[in-house]
């Protein structure tokens, strides 16, 4: 199995899960009242876990594509069956709901809460999906603007949809950035500082994964068609045109598509 939860999960029903949500935060109110917004996460999560029975707390997720292993701690799972993520920010940020998400997805769950400890009064979101990465393993492939025969174009594309026949797609980008240079033969040989060339000359090196020693390659998570999408376009074209690289192997992952697209130096 690629993705390996240190203990059973049981799916529940949105109601059940609203039902568990409502008990945790019953205690998650009265632990706030009682030791304010200044406390670390960990202090907030064990003195819930001491309050309520069925809380197990840092639960280990283990992803694994051949010899690539990335270990994961879910903050809290109720009744092995409610996803609780705990914060002490300044509010939920959108990062926040993706990691959230992230952790629903590997752990086959569709509902879970993001609670934040931090602020004055307790912030709360509830995060559901749909989804399930058992449906997203085979997501439609856009590779009319990859150019196959560019340096590492081919090998690239090949590992990555390898990752998602193996795990599926909406994952973290992370994950799979660190696989795929895992995969490429580790930051040593992938991660290189690239000199970075102005009007005068050279201006400083900048770090860079490479799939090639002559291209680099790049993850994202934009919405197809987006204007986010777009600009990245324009300013990666910007920044490879001040290297002495010749390509940028871009690929841009969503639940339902992947793009591969190749930018060449002008």
């Amino acid at each position: 199995m690629p993705i390996i939860p240190s203990i059973p999960i049981v799916p529940s029903s949105q109601e059940r899960f609203g039902t568990l949500a409502y008990d945790v935060m019953h205690h998650v109110f009265a632990i706030h009242d009682e030791y304010g917004r200044f406390c670390d996460e960990l202090i907030y999560k064990r003195e819930l876990a001491r309050r309520m029975a069925g809380l197990e707390l840092e639960v280990r997720i283990d992803v694994i594509h051949d010899s690539f292993t990335k270990t994961y701690f879910a903050d809290a799972i109720a009744d092995r069956t409610g996803l609780f993520e705990f914060k002490a920010a300044e509010t939920i940020h959108p990062r926040h709901i993706a990691q959230a998400t992230h952790y629903l997805l590997l752990l086959g769950l569709h509902h879970g809460k993001v609670i934040n400890m931090r602020t004055e009064s307790v912030e709360h979101q509830f995060v559901n999906i749909q989804s399930k990465l058992s449906d997203l393993r085979n997501p439609e492939i856009n590779d009319t603007l990859c150019m196959s025969n560019s340096p590492g174009a081919r090998e690239l594309r090949d590992l990555f949809l390898g990752l998602i026949s193996d795990w599926g797609s909406g994952l973290d980008i992370t994950l799979y950035e660190e696989a795929i240079t895992y995969l490429l033969g580790g930051d040593s040989v992938v991660f290189n500082k690239i000199p970075i060339n102005g009007t005068g000359g050279e201006l400083a090196h900048q770090h860079m994964r490479l799939a090639h020693p002559n291209s680099v390659f790049k993850i994202t998570a934009f919405t197809p068609g987006s204007p986010s999408q777009s600009n990245f376009r324009v300013h990666a074209q910007k920044l490879l045109n001040h290297t002495p690289l010749q390509f940028i192997q871009w690929i841009n992952v969503q639940q339902k598509e992947i793009t591969f697209t190749t930018i060449q130096r002008e």
